[in-house]
């Protein structure tokens, strides 16, 4: 998994603990780091961590413990499934090791102790065989899993998926029940705060601070925000027009680059000195969507994307990229009306995909944040925004679903 995986897992565990509940967090020694500092124990004492070791697998590049460490995912993403498989053996010797603590049954006496590894169960595995792509095939055990699971955790709330919850279901065997309980990430709005400590090496993102701080005064929501996730692998063709794309708007902006070959077209950052900013640093999303003098995303639409900038009552520019991103995008474009789609007339077909050219980009992030449609799209998000607000606070629908979560867990 990516940073952008892994957030919304730990923002359920906050949640549960928050219920007074022992979570424990079982991932790698690679990102057992980055996942501590997200879970200090003197704000999380009911969360603890559990580190497995990650396997060497021919073909991986060794200490690549999640996907955004793969020099490449087209040529890597195969071996590191197959790693990820092999995470199953020290998980359930994990699961064994803390099966041997006594088991409390309510209302039953017993002659004798009882503990959790001794109670029998069953999962019923249902063989994939056959040849066929080797990424199909580990797709759909995968989905196989999904479907016979006891129900489903949707980090989303009713109001936005209420049409969408029946046919979410009808895909489960037995009966299981999505849980909408989000957005999980509003309820530890700590985590998304302004960078302003210097002496922690955060000086870049100090600086960032400041320069929204001061395009946050007249007019507010004026900067565009752009970015594309830490998965995707953008051309240096297609960066190449955006930038272009991006000075012609006239727009501010702040752009987060991920690409390590890219380099800015000659010239342009002296052109768009005091209005644009160019990132090649981690920035926190939350803070940037949740600023005041950011009006606009442009995303690939991805799914953390879609809920944080819907939540911040952000309009997107819609640029799927990959995966479930394009139905994102036409919930977001079509379904929910909170944004808008770069157009695709006049794009070209290069050797590593379709390159959006600058004057459709230059286009889409002026009527964004700027025209009619932009405007429109902009009061449909804060109003969505203030419903996901309502959604995780007091008589909520999503702080109800997890109270109804929790009583029927505790139940099994």
């Amino acid at each position: 998994m990516a940073q952008g995986h892994t957030l919304p897992l730990l923002d359920l565990a906050k949640s549960l603990s928050s219920h007074n509940l022992r979570v424990t967090v079982v991932t790698t020694p690679s990102n057992a780091e980055s996942i501590s500092d997200r879970l200090p124990p003197a704000s999380h004492p009911n969360i603890s961590l559990a580190v497995i070791p990650f396997p060497a697998i021919s073909g991986l590049p060794d200490g690549t413990e999640n996907t955004s460490q793969l020099p490449s995912m087209e040529k890597f993403i195969l071996p590191f499934l197959h790693a990820t498989k092999k995470l199953q053996e020290p998980f359930e010797k994990l699961l064994a090791a803390g099966a041997n603590e006594p088991l409390d049954v309510p209302n039953m006496n017993l002659p004798f102790d009882l503990t959790v590894g001794e109670v029998p169960w069953e999962i019923m595995v249902n063989g994939i065989g056959g040849p066929g792509n080797p990424f199909v095939e580990f797709m759909e055990e995968v989905g196989w899993a999904d479907v016979n699971s006891w129900g489903v955790v949707v980090n989303s709330f009713e109001e936005l998926e209420l049409s969408h919850i029946p046919a979410l279901e009808s895909f489960y065997r037995d009966g299981a029940r999505a849980w909408c309980l989000g957005p999980l990430f509003l309820c530890d709005q700590a985590q998304a705060q302004a960078p302003r400590d210097k002496s922690k090496g955060a000086e870049g993102l100090f600086e960032l601070g400041r320069w929204l701080d001061e395009r946050a005064v007249a007019p507010p929501g004026s900067v565009m925000y752009v970015s594309f996730g830490t998965q995707a692998d953008v051309s240096s063709a297609q960066l190449d027009e955006l930038a272009h794309g991006l000075e012609m708007s006239g727009v501010p902006f702040v752009w987060v680059v991920r690409s390590g070959s890219w380099s800015v077209p000659e010239g342009l950052e002296g052109r768009i000195e005091g209005r644009g900013l160019i990132l090649r640093k981690w920035v926190d999303q939350r803070y940037m969507l949740g600023h005041r003098a950011v009006g606009g995303f442009l995303s690939h639409c991805g799914w953390n994307s879609v809920l944080e900038s819907v939540s911040a009552g952000v309009p997107i520019l819609a640029w799927p990229m990959m995966a479930e991103q394009p139905f994102n995008a036409k919930l977001i474009v079509e379904g929910l009306e909170a944004g808008l789609r770069i157009e695709a007339a006049g794009s070209r077909v290069a050797d590593d995909g379709v390159v959006f050219k600058r004057e459709a980009i230059c286009r889409g992030v002026r009527e964004l944040m700027g025209g009619a449609k932009g405007r429109r799209a902009r009061d449909r998000a804060q109003a969505l925004g203030r419903v996901a607000h309502r959604a995780v606070g007091d008589g909520g629908s999503s702080r109800d679903a997890m109270t109804r979560l929790i009583s029927e867990l505790r139940e099994c």
